[in-house]
């Protein structure tokens, strides 16, 4: 396929990528609101300071910054947010296990965390695109 075919459709990487990564955040805290009690005391057993708060701020986090990715409103402030949470996740709790976790490791290595990250930086810098409800907001104003 020529890079001309290709370029044409450029302008849906952000709307592609804000997708993506929004759904998997949007899971991720609902499922941490599901569970804040296992989630805290997890926290807990890592040494993490306030527990449960840390627990109900990453989970409403993820979950609203999910959100906002996917509609595309107010993308950068969520990926900043966003970034936060997983360089917490990072460095607390997934660098005791590695990038890949070996076999029968408590958690999963930090490949997820680390690749959620890229794709919150790559949306800082290039923002949420033409099909966003911050395109609409801007146009309006």
């Amino acid at each position: 396929m020529s890079n001309d075919r290709l370029n044409r459709y450029g302008e849906y990487a952000p709307l592609v990528l804000r997708l993506a990564v929004g759904v998997v955040f949007l899971a991720h805290g609902l499922g941490k609101f599901g569970n804040l009690g296992g989630i805290s005391q997890m926290f807990g057993s890592m040494g993490m300071p306030a527990p449960a708060l840390m627990a109900a701020v990453a989970a409403t986090i993820e979950t609203l910054g999910g959100a906002a990715l996917i509609l595309g409103i107010g993308t950068r402030v969520a990926a900043v947010l966003l970034s936060a949470v997983m360089l917490v996740a990072i460095v607390m709790v997934k660098s005791k296990i590695g990038l890949i976790a070996p076999m029968g490791a408590p958690l999963p290595g930090a490949e997820l965390d680390l690749a959620l990250l890229a794709g919150c930086v790559a949306l800082i810098l290039q923002g949420s695109g033409h099909l966003s409800l911050d395109r609409l907001v801007l146009q309006r104003s």
